[in-house]
């Protein structure tokens, strides 16, 4: 059935107002799914239609066939050339569900403008929202194949590539190296398939997607009852604040500026357009309001006369810890437990097994490997403290995955060892080292630090610390904290007679809505029992 015979047909289709009758259909190019909107090619021309978010299809390039209904935005219909790909209609005002479509390529929406794919800022982790451009490692009119880093986003856990899924060249940079702040699906970049393309792009500018959306509606439902409605609301309304004013005054000459600016800026009454930017072209940022405000003499009274100082940006991983570790002690009811474990046994162990691995070409086994496989062990006795509370319910994980603090010049890493319980020391010591290298470089995945069920902290042999208590990593329950050995004077085993034996204090975190006290006891004395008789780990 072709496009027009299904308007004819479809009583739906036919009622709906201002339908196009489409006779000869359009081709639609599948390209990758990181568009979010379908577009038409008609007459030679690029068109936007809707904005609804099509699902990715594994096919190769197909063409199909589309007409457009315009009832508030336009939407497809789609058939593939070849059959595998059934026919689909997408998103009729929520009527009709989206089938198995190809997702396209977004196309300029204006005619001097060629066909091009504008790149968001991605979400490489469940709990980003906003990112940082590290650095770049291709610039504008570079050619850019599927695979080939883009460039480095500061997620809020660490550093990661960000690789292209297409070919083409890279015809601009929205957001150039260091620029903060940037929201997840805000347009980074533009590529384009022809190189001869890349200058028309020079002084391109993205357009916010809300914003075309508004007058589409009003001319498409012109209903006069709204709008007298609105307008007696605007007479009525006080006069808004100064960066509302500005942003919806002149859509031809709107002010850029990061999200947390706009927030500063309006919670100050301060108006944009008195603000010079220093970002990337020219968009204002949290620091320029900061700036703007400090010149206002607000800022002075924070700094005490004759003091000198100096402001050290925070970093966006050191941004998200303290926001977590801040939630974490306001939400959740922390209770702690300290047991000392003698290790003199553990340290002879280590010293039989070291020249073992020396000999096979293997990492030499640290007291912390044991302390992981030790604790690994002891919550496989002890399975209530490997587990999250998730307020209608406690879930208890059958994988022990330990995450281990690293501390670095870029902030607090934890990457996770996955199932320490089942591998033995060797391998253990192999991973933890490959992580903490990771770490430090600021290379980490996001694989590399996710899914942990568990944490220990060890500030005891790098730094001597004694004893402290540390504060839970969330969605966990509990947190062990390792400190220094220390030599101690003990009884002998006979009377008057003392010996000096080597003792490690070893503090248990605890959420307290999780692990009741005798639980985390217990746990705590499974530790020590594998700590003190560390061949017990072996078997």
């Amino acid at each position: 059935m072709s496009a027009a015979q299904l308007l004819r047909h479809s009583r739906k289709l036919r009622s709906l107002q201002n339908a196009v009758d489409c006779e000869r259909s359009s081709l639609v190019r599948y390209f990758s799914s990181s568009s979010g909107s379908f577009i038409v090619k008609e007459n030679g021309l690029g068109k936007r239609t809707g904005g609804t978010r099509l699902s990715k299809h594994s096919q190769p390039a197909k063409e199909l066939e589309t007409f457009s209904v315009g009832v508030n935005r336009s939407y497809t219909w789609t058939r593939a050339s070849n059959s595998r790909i059934p026919s689909a209609v997408s998103s009729l005002n929520g009527s009709f569900s989206c089938g198995q479509v190809a997702s396209a390529r977004p196309f300029s929406s204006s005619a001097d403008l060629p066909p091009h794919q504008e790149i968001g800022m991605p979400s490489l982790s469940p709990t980003m929202t906003e990112g940082n451009i590290a650095k770049w490692l291709k610039k504008e009119g570079d050619k850019v194949s599927p695979g080939e880093v883009l460039c480095e986003v500061e997620t809020d856990k660490a550093t990661v590539e960000m690789e292209c899924m297409e070919e083409g060249y890279l015809a601009k940079i929205i957001h150039g190296d260091g620029a903060k702040e940037i929201k997840v699906g805000e347009i980074i970049a533009v590529t384009v398939e022809e190189e001869g393309d890349i200058e028309k792009f020079k002084d391109y500018k993205p357009s916010s997607s809300a914003e075309p959306a508004a007058p589409t509606e009003s001319k498409a439902q012109p209903e006069p009852s709204p709008p007298k409605v609105d307008e007696k609301e605007a007479s009525k309304t006080p006069e808004p604040k100064a960066p509302k004013i500005e942003e919806a005054s002149q859509s031809g000459d709107r002010i850029f500026a990061s999200p947390l600016a706009r927030k500063l800026a309006e919670d100050n009454n301060v108006p944009l357009s008195s603000v010079k930017g220093t970002g990337p072209d020219g968009r204002i940022l949290k620091a320029d309001i900061e700036d703007y405000l400090a010149k206002g003499g607000h800022k002075e009274a924070f700094a005490a006369p004759g003091l000198g100082y100096v402001d050290i940006p925070n970093a966006q991983i050191r941004k998200v810890t303290a926001n977590r570790l801040l939630a974490s002690k306001q939400t959740i009811p922390h209770y702690y437990l300290t047991v000392d474990a003698r290790v003199d046994k553990l340290v002879k162990l280590r010293g039989e097994l070291n020249p073992l691995q020396d000999a096979s070409g293997g990492k030499k086994i640290s007291i912390n490997d044991l302390v992981i496989k030790a604790a690994a062990l002891a919550l496989r006795k002890v399975p209530q403290c490997n587990s999250s509370w998730m307020n209608d319910f406690i879930r208890q994980y059958h994988n022990v995955n330990i995450n281990v603090a690293v501390q670095t010049e870029h902030g607090l890493f934890v990457p996770v060892i996955r199932d320490a319980d089942k591998k033995g020391l060797g391998t253990i010591a192999e991973e933890v080292k490959q992580l903490a290298q990771k770490a430090r470089d600021n290379s980490l995945k996001p694989a590399d630090y996710e899914g942990g069920t568990f944490t220990v902290s060890n500030l005891g042999g790098p730094f001597g610390i004694k004893q402290f208590c540390a504060i839970i990593n969330p969605p966990q329950s509990a947190i062990l904290a390792i400190g220094s050995a220390e030599k101690r004077v003990i009884p002998g085993s006979a009377d008057g007679q003392y010996e000096f034996g080597s003792f490690m204090s070893a503090t248990l975190s605890c959420d307290h809505r999780v692990i009741d006290g005798a639980i985390g006891a217990e746990f705590l004395k499974a530790f020590k029992g594998y700590i003190e008789n560390p061949t017990s780990m072996l078997l």
